[in-house]
């Protein structure tokens, strides 16, 4: 098993039908969210945020093509009734069960589906990889590929299932993410770890600068596996979350490259972030890489719009692509072998490492290339 189900008390159920999915997955335990910061929260963000203080979840029922956002007092009494869909036929308790959606917005949920979805699905709920598989693929979008990510602690495993592909940005990475741990851990660490690794991981990736109404992350405790080292498990956990932010990355729409943005050099790791989520989700930068243009002053332009104090003229810039690294400017003098340089851009990875010569500060970002595609699937979303 490649993900959740290699967590020992979780079990998964999915089916997608055209762009219609749904998603069951089992587990109870200790449970810790994160949601989104866009102000025009969806339904089923508002109802977790309530759900989610009792700190305990049986199950989470998930669907993929109505986001069921920005739908009032009707979309909140649809939210509810879809996680008692679940709660009835799983026989749980409503309160414990998470409900999550996707998909358009400004639209209704269609109940009567959603209803026989998750009626026909309950019954396969299992320990399986194929299991895994058909949640992760029930709660796709206009993502390419499924999203798994599984981590072996000492002693204990993280696993986790993402969708993302577009409306990408920091702020939650614009993603639905169902994380699950055998580890057993006080639910006040639950929560500050999944805090930290959001804001180290999925706060990390952009795809298009956009924030969506219903991003949310779950992760839940089943405790098979006794206690752990609280500083491992937040190693373990936050490469969990990594591996399903570079996926998220690499998968964005249209992206033919992922885009990583090294920085160092900083007065502070958060301010490093900052400047490297503006260089990722800068359209200059983007446009470039898609190019494979080595424009690599846009790379030291955008850094000097993030906000951080430094000296230009004692920044340095690096190019990789996973295997070389290639000296742009040093220090503040320009060394750059332009075809050179444009070789390296080639490739499916294009890396950025910049170090800004003032302090200790470090953070890597995550991003892709802007192509033609993007718009082509983002200008028909709905139609």
């Amino acid at each position: 098993m490649k993900s959740i189900c290699a967590i020992e008390g979780v079990t998964a159920a999915g089916i997608k039908e055209g762009k219609y999915g749904l998603a069951l997955i089992r587990a109870s335990g200790e449970t810790a969210g994160v949601f989104t910061r866009n102000l025009m929260k969806a339904p089923p963000i508002r109802l977790m945020e309530e759900r989610i203080r009792k700190g305990w979840m049986d199950a989470v029922i998930v669907n993929s093509g109505c986001a069921n956002a920005y739908t009032g007092s009707r979309g909140y009494q649809d939210a509810i009734t879809m996680a008692g869909f679940a709660a009835d036929v799983l026989e749980l308790p409503e309160e414990s069960v998470g409900v999550a959606s996707t998909g358009v917005i400004g639209r209704f949920l269609d109940l009567d589906r959603i209803r026989d979805q998750c009626t026909r699905i309950a019954p396969f709920l299992e320990r399986s990889e194929r299991a895994e598989e058909m949640a992760a693929r029930a709660i796709m979008t206009t993502d390419l590929s499924e999203k798994h990510s599984l981590v072996e602690g000492d002693g204990f495993l993280v696993g986790g299932i993402t969708k993302g592909s577009g409306m990408i940005a920091p702020n939650m990475a614009t993603m639905l993410a169902f994380i699950y741990t055998d580890a057993d851990l006080p639910l006040k660490e639950i929560r500050e770890s999944l805090k930290l690794a959001t804001e180290r991981t999925f706060n990390r990736v952009v795809v298009d600068g956009d924030t969506s109404t219903n991003d949310c992350a779950l992760l839940t405790s089943t405790g098979r596996a006794g206690r752990v080292d609280r500083s491992e498990f937040q190693e373990a956990l936050e490469r969990c979350c990594r591996q399903l932010a570079v996926q998220i990355a690499s998968d964005g729409e249209g992206a033919s490259k992922l885009l990583e943005v090294r920085v160092k050099g900083a007065p502070s790791e958060d301010q490093a972030a900052r400047v490297a989520r503006t260089i990722a989700e800068s359209p200059l930068v983007k446009t470039a890489i898609y190019g494979e243009d080595p424009n690599w002053g846009r790379v030291i332009a955008a850094a000097g719009r993030a906000g951080v104090e430094f000296d230009p003229d004692s920044v340095s810039l690096c190019l990789g692509n996973g295997r070389i690294m290639l000296e742009l400017v040093r220090r503040g003098e320009i060394v750059v072998d332009l075809p050179a340089a444009k070789a390296v851009m080639a490739g499916k990875t294009v890396i950025f490492e910049l170090d800004l010569d003032n302090g200790d500060g470090s953070a890597t970002g995550w991003g892709c290339d802007l192509t033609e595609k993007y718009v082509e699937i983002n200008g028909r979303y709905t139609t």
